[in-house]
């Protein structure tokens, strides 16, 4: 981002939002499916998670670089009564964890509000030049 640039916070206050919106949609989707005992091929839905990254050196937004899925151990739960269950009664379930899940949306979401915040702080900045100038 060149740094004369005058939209160059707008630029970044908007890459947060669109990366942090992707970060919620991933949280959703891992909460969505934190039951999911066989999400195909046998096995429970392993949890994804977003690689944020600058977009370029210097002063830049951030993007989603990729989405890796977690390798995190299965939880196991007792189950006997559950199809799925193995032999001994025991059930493998997602890597999920809603606690944690829980507390990854309020970082998201604290973090594309304040990225809101700065865009409205922008817009108030340019009304007030705005009202100067008349």
């Amino acid at each position: 981002m060149d740094g004369n640039n005058m939209f160059g916070a707008i630029d970044i206050a908007v890459s947060g939002m669109r990366a942090q919106g992707k970060n919620m949609e991933v949280i959703s989707s891992n909460v969505a499916h934190a039951r999911t005992t066989d999400a195909g091929r046998g096995e429970p839905y392993r949890r994804l998670e977003p690689i944020l990254k600058a977009e370029s050196d210097g002063i830049s937004g951030v993007i989603v670089d990729e989405i890796v899925k977690d390798m995190s151990d299965f939880q196991t739960i007792f189950d006997p009564g559950n199809p799925q269950a193995d032999e001994h009664g025991y059930v493998l379930m997602p890597n999920v964890n809603l606690p944690v899940e829980m507390m990854n949306l309020t970082v998201a979401t604290r973090t594309y509000q304040a990225n809101a915040a700065v865009l409205k702080r922008y817009q108030q900045m340019a009304e007030t030049t705005l009202e100067l100038l008349r």
